[in-house]
């Protein structure tokens, strides 16, 4: 379960040098601000107009986000990083729009670059602010829709635009793609474990991975096969579609969105998988499983499950039998934004720790209220957010450390990338874990096969 340190410090370096990869995107001023309000048009429906105009500026969505909390910079209150949207919607949507026209300016070029750090380096769209909002706006959803209007206008940050343009382009990310997976794969099968591979007949289950499973985390794609294998499942891997992270959702870009999606959906039903099983990556979860269908224009024809939620229902169903490691092991759990907040994911990891029976100890914020990572929605890719990721690792790491538990785990790569960044740089002494790989290791009575 462990992580070769000097690999990750490699695939940071890689990380490092994005920006210098990706192609330009430049365009007349004129055209930056046509593309990014035609945006905000065509997705200022009637309910984001409803959120926009209820704001009563209480302030409470700035103590509810992680970055304003520990800057207590008032640039990063979540309800001002709306304001371009707000101020085009206004003077040209609103029933009062022939009175701000005269009152308000319209929006310019040079705005929306200086809001592409609040709305990409300053916001994992983690959803906490639109839990605190006492009027139920959804800060989080409009954030996207910012960042959809600066992709349009080409001011998406160099590294996401730069993985964006290659999963787009080539079809890989950081140069991971079906004949990676394969290698993968195939090595599993070298150690003994059944990795089934383009089965087209009598498939349950359509199992995807993602780029930093092959590149870091080798152990969860293993736990990932073993705990089928365990089950009885029948599944597999399909090489028209292993990668389930979706940098067109990350960096606001819907075509790269819709592509990937659409991908996997047609792998799904041309294996006729009945389940789609989701690795540890929070932000895939509501790309396929929500965005994913809006894209596919119906209900998707297969369950869309995160392999957290997967193994917390088998756990609860009795059918994942789990070795009991005692009450002397010690963790906490840090619930993933897209899985937790958005999806409802909360129970699901918590019954595999009470099957592990170990001391699981809650940090003072968890479940719905539970604090951000800090790198997620793609910002633990941009290079120049490094203090922001480091200032919300330190809010956790406190947390972390007021439970007392050797063991942190998570069911994010993201969250864990950043967790492994901010340890690396202090050296902190906790361990980083994957709840995956945990289950992996304790399966009761199973065959490693």
């Amino acid at each position: 379960m462990s992580v070769d340190m000097n690999i990750f410090r490699g695939f940071a370096q890689q990380i490092g040098k994005l920006g210098g990869m990706a192609a330009p995107t430049d365009m007349p001023d004129d055209q930056r601000v046509a593309k990014a309000t035609a945006v905000f048009d065509a997705k200022l429906d009637n309910a984001k107009a409803a959120h926009l105009d209820a704001c009563v500026h209480c302030g409470i969505c700035a103590e509810a986000c992680h970055f304003y909390v520990q800057t207590g910079n008032p640039d990063y209150t979540p309800i001002r990083k709306l304001d371009l949207l707000k101020r085009h919607y206004r003077r040209e949507r609103s029933g009062l729009r022939w009175l701000y026209r005269r009152t308000t300016k319209p929006v310019t070029a040079h705005e929306l670059e200086q809001w592409q750090e609040l709305v990409y380096d300053a916001c994992t769209e983690c959803g906490r602010c639109g839990t605190v909002c006492p009027m139920g706006i959804d800060i989080a959803s409009m954030v996207n829709v910012m960042r959809q209007a600066l992709a349009e206008a080409g001011l998406i940050p160099a590294e996401l635009r730069a993985v964006q343009q290659e999963q787009s382009g080539r079809g890989t990310v950081f140069g991971v793609g079906t004949e990676q997976f394969e290698q993968a794969a195939q090595h599993l099968r070298e150690q003994g474990i059944h990795v089934p591979v383009n089965q087209q007949e009598g498939i349950d289950v359509m199992v995807l991975s993602t780029v930093v499973d092959v590149m870091l985390f080798n152990d969860a794609l293993a736990a990932t096969a073993r705990i089928m294998n365990h089950l009885g499942v029948k599944w597999s891997i399909c090489t028209e579609a292993t990668e389930a992270a979706n940098f067109g959702m990350l960096s606001g870009y819907e075509a790269t969105q819709k592509a990937a999606s659409d991908r996997i959906i047609k792998a799904a039903v041309t294996c006729g998988a009945k389940t789609v099983i989701l690795p540890e990556c929070g932000h895939a979860y509501p790309a396929l499983r929500w965005e994913g269908a809006n894209e596919f224009g119906r209900e998707l024809p297969f369950e869309v499950l995160a392999i957290s939620e997967f193994i917390g229902r088998e756990v609860a169903a009795g059918r994942l039998k789990l070795r009991p490691l005692g009450k002397d092991k010690t963790y906490t759990y840090h619930d993933p934004c897209k899985l937790g907040r958005h999806g409802g994911i909360f129970k699901e990891p918590r019954a595999v720790f009470d099957a592990l029976d170990v001391d699981l100890r809650e940090m003072p914020s968890h479940g719905h209220m539970n604090f951000c990572c800090g790198g997620g929605a793609g910002v633990f890719l941009i290079n120049r957010a490094a203090p922001l990721r480091r200032a919300t690792f330190d809010l956790k790491r406190e947390e972390v450390e007021s439970t007392g538990a050797e063991s942190l785990v998570t069911s994010c790569g993201s969250c864990r990338l950043n967790f492994l960044a901010g340890a690396d740089a202090v050296q902190w002494d906790r361990r980083i874990e994957s709840l995956v790989e945990l289950v992996g290791e304790n399966l009761a009575d199973a065959d490693p096969r």
